[in-house]
């Protein structure tokens, strides 16, 4: 066998198998192949030496002597080459083997390998469907609450609009009616005001005065008798247990020192004891503070207190004085509909906030404004009843404190309101007005409505407030300042 048949014998490993060996097996591989080529050499060597021993060819025309075919006998060098190229043999054969193994070792390992990734991929394909499951979920719920919130946010403001025209309608018609009100009033007011003897005209013919009057003109001599019948008449009046008691006591002093003697001479004690008691040291209304003179109108809901406003005002811009209107009263939304009325016919400036704001915030804007514009007055509206929990007399302290830091010794002047028909009501008003903010002079409200004018008296004799304005008429003008001899003139006027 030649070398290039026992070449050809030898099997070759694809390359892709070659590539993937490790470095001692191709080591391996090489040693073989070089015992292969170096055995192939010998056999090589050896045929070509037999081939010179043998006989030439016959001569032509002479037969061919027979063939002979010696036994050839394998040298030991002959022998010893095959047995290495069959060892060489069986070792590249071996070394294919343990190639084809590493290689199917390998694959296999891959495979598992891929197996995993495989299923790790899965693993996580799957985690990931399910997360977007759970996300689906959440994001359904979370549209459903959102939907549910909608709806409720929807159906609340439905509800807080129809409540909003239910309320704008009041407020119209009350404004339509607060404007009838004051073109009504405004038609009179080219006329004189009322005089107080016309304003106390009821408190004279059907209140204490017109009793006190009947024993007045009997001109009977004063015993304990007269006096029983003064004491009666005075605790039955408006002015007031203790104004009543002083009162009484005085006279039966005076009896007993035999001053009295008759019942004109009661009638004269009791006038004169009136004035002393309504006379009181007052400063001037409206002016003096500032600039500007900051009055807090206070007192309690229907006694009058948006209209006395109104009327301070147009007396003040009548004067030529330029005049700020605070509304305060955020709480009622009439109050600052009225105000707004009055703002307009007086010329007046009103500040005021949405329904419902902080009153201090409203009042202080008020006040800075009146400051920044130069105006001469702030009359500041306040709450006379709270819809909230807070106390009503704690919402005005907190009010006239912002007053004081919107401008120093603000306020100049807090003017109480009172309604004169509530009789001794109107005294317990005045008490706790006057114990939370400090009252310094008293607008009575609606004399001319009522014959319970004797309040003035218990008022002035009890807290030492001034009475500064008495309203006797629907009129501007018949807001007047308050005159103590022309009270006492008016009340004591015969009947």
């Amino acid at each position: 066998m030649s070398p290039s048949e026992l070449l050809a014998q030898i099997p070759t490993p694809p390359p892709e198998l070659l590539f993937g060996l490790d470095l001692h097996t191709v080591e391996l591989l090489g040693g073989g192949l070089l015992v292969v080529v170096a055995a192939s050499a010998a056999l090589a060597l050896r045929a070509r030496a037999r081939r010179r021993a043998e006989p030439p060819p016959p001569a032509p025309g002479l037969p061919a002597p027979s063939p002979v075919r010696p036994e050839i006998v394998p040298s030991e060098d002959e022998a010893r080459a095959r047995e290495e190229a069959l060892a060489a043999r069986a070792r590249a054969e071996a070394l294919a083997r343990e190639r084809h193994e590493l290689q199917e070792k390998a694959r296999a390992e891959a495979e598992t390998a891929q197996r995993g990734r495989l299923e790790a991929e899965a693993r996580a394909l799957k985690e990931r469907e399910e997360e977007a499951k759970r996300e689906e979920y959440r994001a359904r719920k979370a549209a459903e609450a959102e939907a549910r919130e909608r709806r409720s946010r929807e159906e609340a403001e439905a509800r807080r609009l129809r409540e909003d025209q239910e309320v704008r309608s009041r407020e119209a018609a009350e404004a339509e009616r607060l404007r009838a009100e004051a073109e009504a009033r405004a038609r009179t007011e080219a006329e004189a005001g009322r005089t107080l003897a016309a304003g106390l005209e009821r408190t004279r013919g059907e209140g204490f005065m017109a009793r006190l009057n009947g024993l007045f003109s009997r001109g009977a001599a004063v015993d304990d008798g007269v006096l029983a019948q003064l004491e009666e008449i005075l605790f039955s009046a408006d002015i007031g247990v203790r104004t009543a008691s002083g009162l009484v006591d005085t006279a039966r002093d005076r009896l007993k020192r035999r001053e009295l003697g008759d019942v004109g001479r009661v009638k004269g004690l009791i006038r004169s004891e009136v004035e002393r008691m309504v006379t009181l040291p007052r400063s001037t209304s409206l002016q003096g503070g500032g600039p500007p003179h900051v009055t807090m109108v206070v007192g309690v809901n229907g006694a009058g207190k948006t209209t006395t406003i109104g009327k301070l005002a147009a007396r003040l811009t009548k004067q030529g004085k330029k005049v700020v209107i605070a509304a305060g009263d955020t709480f009622r939304a009439a109050a600052s509909e009225q105000l707004d009325i009055w703002a307009e016919r007086a010329h007046a400036t009103l500040v005021r906030g949405p329904d419902g704001s902080d009153p201090g915030a409203v009042v202080f804007d008020a006040v800075k404004r009146a400051i920044a514009e130069g105006a001469d007055a702030v009359l500041v509206d306040t709450a006379g009843r709270l819809h909230t929990k807070t106390p009503l007399m704690e919402e005005l302290k907190k009010v006239k404190r912002v007053l004081g830091k919107a401008l120093p010794g603000a306020p100049h002047e807090v003017l109480l309101v009172l309604d004169a028909t509530v009789g001794q009501n109107a005294i317990a008003q005045a008490k706790q007005f006057q114990e939370a903010v400090g009252v310094t002079g008293i607008a009575l409200a609606k004399l001319d409505g009522t014959a319970k004018g004797g309040v003035v008296i218990g008022i002035s004799d009890e807290l030492k407030i001034p009475v500064t304005w008495v309203g006797v008429g629907e009129k501007v003008a018949d807001l007047r300042p308050f005159d103590p001899h022309e009270f006492v003139e008016a009340l004591f006027e015969a009947a």
